[in-house]
């Protein structure tokens, strides 16, 4: 019976994710916590999770050629070490994973309201990129490789400690980094640049063993074919509908776990 909730949280979690968009980790983390998981496993797990799912996408995007792989890169080289040593301070600076628990669901609470801020704002960030000034987009434009490194650094620390963040934060920080990329290649770029997280960062949690496996393979079971069937449904429903549902649910659960 525990095999079949899990194929189902699966499924639940990739229905979603194919609905609206937005990443499995502000989703499948909590629904893991509500079972009873401790933070470690739950989060460990999900960003394996994530990046398996995730991988697909990343060379359908490849053959559209809707990924700016420099950009990938700048964000990589902040992102990618900033995952490693958050994984050694994890390991070197704590005793055991009970001692950093309050640290994860304290990230995982605070990124959480911040997902469901993005989404609620994401309709503002697309017209301001698009109808800013010269003299307003100039400071980005003279600065857009250093900022794109330290956000890369941000989101691999923060994602590495809570699982989520690297979808919709990902996207929002390009949104307002590369205001002249396309809407695919903002999509595709951000794909490209989850997945190595994400990947690295789970490889870490595995090192610091807090992933488990027989869950992480139940949970694809229900996820990989679920996400197909979203994704042909989410071209139906609008985004005005889905996204103040979705946007509510992870505020209410950001500051639960960020302050309770």
């Amino acid at each position: 019976m525990e095999i079949l909730l899990y194929i189902l949280t699966g499924a639940f979690v990739g229905l979603a994710v194919g609905l609206t968009g937005v990443g499995g980790g502000s989703l499948m983390t909590p629904l893991l916590l509500l079972f009873g998981y401790p933070p470690h496993i739950a989060i460990g797990t999900d960003l394996l999770y994530a990046s398996l799912t995730k991988a697909s996408g990343v060379y359908i995007h490849h053959r559209q050629r809707t990924i700016n792989w420099r950009v990938v890169a700048i964000l990589g080289a902040g992102s990618l070490p900033a995952a490693g040593l958050t994984i050694l301070v994890l390991h070197y600076f704590f005793t055991d994973s009970q001692a950093y628990s309050h640290l994860l669901t304290s990230s995982l609470g605070a990124m959480l309201m911040l997902t469901a801020l993005v989404l609620l704002a994401k309709k503002w960030l697309v017209p301001a990129r698009s109808k800013a000034g010269h003299n307003q987009l100039s400071f980005y434009q003279r600065h857009t490789p250093l900022l794109t490194w330290l956000m890369g650094i941000l989101l691999g620390t923060f994602v590495t400690l809570s699982s989520v963040g690297a979808g919709a934060i990902g996207t929002a920080i390009l949104l307002v980094l590369y205001p002249s990329l396309m809407s695919s290649r903002i999509v595709g770029t951000d794909l490209a640049h989850a997945v190595p997280l994400t990947l690295v960062a789970g490889l870490g949690h595995v090192f610091l063993g807090n992933v488990d496996f027989h869950l992480l393979f139940s949970l694809l079971i229900g996820s990989l074919p679920a996400i197909y069937v979203g994704t042909r449904l989410g071209s139906r429903l609008p985004d005005r509908v889905m996204h103040p549902v979705l946007a509510s649910t992870l505020l209410a659960l950001g500051v639960k776990y960020a302050f309770f």
